[in-house]
C-alpha cells in the first residue's frame, strides 16, 4: 500500500464530492462535540482537516487508467 488514502485518483476530481466529503467529517465533528463525545469530535476533526488538506491544498488528480 502506497499511501494510506489515495486523494489524486479519479474518483475524487468533482469539486462538490470533496467539498462534500470534508464537511460531513467536520459537521460530525461537532455534533460529536456537542454531544460531550470530545474523543471522536478530535477524530473526525482530524480526519476532515485531513481531508481538506488532501482534497485543496495537495491535490493533482491522476487520468484515469484506460485499460
Amino acid at each position: 500500500m502506497d499511501k494510506f488514502f489515495d486523494f489524486n485518483h479519479p474518483f475524487f476530481r468533482p469539486l462538490w464530492l470533496r467539498v462534500l466529503i470534508v464537511a460531513l467529517c467536520l459537521v460530525w465533528a461537532m455534533v460529536e462535540a456537542g454531544t460531550g463525545e470530545m474523543m471522536w469530535a478530535m477524530i473526525f476533526a482530524a480526519i476532515g482537516l485531513y481531508a481538506g488538506y488532501g482534497f485543496f491544498i495537495n491535490f493533482n488528480p491522476r487520468e484515469p487508467d484506460d485499460k
